[in-house]
């Protein structure tokens, strides 16, 4: 074969493998599995106090932290959260999000010497409408049942409970208290619940009549798939964080969340903080952490498949440090997020297939012995850092190979006991290109994962 056609087609070859890496690599944002990571715009340092996804591309947030002073952002993703934008800043602390379908939206919040706060869009959030309240400091928390039943608790010298029947031209007021704040509040149909202090209240005839729960924790986040049938996670923390009723919110059961105990090298620590239900069988939840030598956390992941009966946990974040995860919000079983205050994580395909899952010693049992993970930064110059775990000893070794699969360098060889290890790549005596790495316990093929250098 020509040399000069020959050194044509190798570098043919060479810029197509390039630009398929490249491409694949826009997509896979450098997490393992089934995971991309996702980035919020700068709001100066406000918090998230809500967020939201109506279907696979959009999704709303909101920020506020519940004290005055600050302006605070609505913000929207129409790409599935690969990009967020400000739509509206406004001077009052914002508080709940809830959009009942793609057009019509509300936010709620207060203060700043403004009272009251509630808004609605019926154009998936390009313009926003006031709806005028009772006189109050905050609305804490609202639900919202269709267009016309709209429910609100609000904050002032007393603190209340609202209902508008008319979509917010007036309101009755259904409950009252200047013992302590109601926080939040919930319906599902005529069934509704309050939260007052560290106090459940439930009411069955749409708050015509509100009792105490004997012994129940007001909650942080709630959801009932049907009038029955229900989970709440609990504002006071302890061993039942998380629970579960079948008659209605009258009696709740444990839903044993593991809250202690090893797993992937770090110690559990927390539990859920915010979940999802995505039928009447499985749930993700998120806010637990595992906690490393030094400050390092790691953020992780709880499922169930059984509706609480059992969990299991997940680990996505490797290479980029996000040290918890906070709201969540699943459609159906493949697409799902989960954000903090700066970033967050996106799946369309129902998240890793590993899972770790509790054995009676209170550790915790990988399902999967070894795990590769996608090297940090990608791409690289000329440095970049390789993380992998593996569950057993074993000899060890983890190989480069170049574009045509030739070895050229062994960064590890050695025997190694149970953990997590992170290497380093030097990339300085080789050209930009595209290079393969391959994890081998025991002389086994374990993983092999594609990286570019660029010079």
């Amino acid at each position: 074969m020509d040399n000069k056609f020959l050194n044509k087609f190798t570098s043919l070859v060479f810029y197509l493998s390039l630009l398929i890496f490249i491409i694949a690599f826009s997509f896979a944002h450098n997490l393992p599995g089934g995971w991309t990571q996702q980035f919020l715009p700068f709001m100066n340092d406000r918090p998230l106090s809500d967020m939201t996804f109506i279907d696979s591309l959009t999704g709303y947030g909101i920020t506020g932290d519940g004290t005055v002073g600050d302006t605070n952002y609505i913000i929207k993703t129409s790409d599935g959260g690969e990009n967020w934008d400000i739509i509206l800043a406004v001077y009052r602390d914002l508080s709940r999000v809830i959009f009942i379908n793609s057009l019509t939206g509300y936010v709620s919040g207060g203060f700043n010497a403004l009272g009251s706060y509630l808004i609605k869009s019926s154009d998936g959030g390009t313009t926003w409408n006031q709806i005028n309240t009772p006189g109050a400091l905050r609305i804490n928390d609202m639900s919202v049942i269709n267009e016309d039943s709209l429910w609100i608790t609000d904050k002032s010298f007393s603190s209340n409970v609202y209902n508008s029947t008319n979509g917010g031209l007036s309101w009755e007021l259904k409950y009252t208290t200047t013992v302590t704040t109601i926080e939040n509040i919930y319906f599902k149909n005529s069934l509704g619940f309050l939260s007052l202090g560290y106090n459940l209240l439930r009411t069955s005839n749409f708050g015509v009549n509100w009792a105490t729960i004997p012994g129940e924790r007001a909650f942080v986040d709630i959801y009932f798939s049907d009038t029955l049938k229900g989970w709440k996670r609990n504002a006071a923390i302890g061993n039942d964080t998380l629970v579960k009723t079948t008659d209605g919110g009258l009696n709740w059961l444990n839903a044993n969340v593991p809250r202690s105990g090893f797993i992937y090298g770090g110690i559990l620590s927390g539990t859920i903080g915010f979940f999802t239900n995505i039928n009447n069988d499985t749930i993700w939840g998120a806010g637990g952490y595992l906690k490393y030598s030094g400050t390092r956390n790691r953020g992780i992941l709880f499922k169930s498949t059984n509706s609480g009966k059992d969990w299991l946990i997940q680990v996505p974040d490797t290479s980029f440090g996000i040290s918890y995860f906070g709201y969540i919000d699943f459609l159906n079983k493949s697409n799902g997020w989960s954000y903090n205050n700066e970033n967050g994580i996106h799946t369309i395909s129902g998240g890793d297939t590993i899972f770790y899952t509790k054995v009676e010693n209170n550790h915790f049992n990988i399902l999967n012995n070894f795990l590769l993970y996608q090297n940090y930064p990608n791409p690289f110059n000329p440095i970049t850092k390789i993380n992998y775990y593996i569950n057993i000893k074993g000899k060890v070794q983890l190989k480069v190979y170049n574009i045509i699969g030739k070895e050229i360098d062994i960064i590890v060889n050695e025997n190694q006991n149970r953990g997590d290890y992170k290497v380093e790549f030097d990339g300085s005596g080789y050209s930009s290109g595209v290079y393969f790495y391959s994890l081998f316990i025991d002389n086994k093929r374990i993983d092999t994962k594609k990286m570019l250098l660029i010079r």
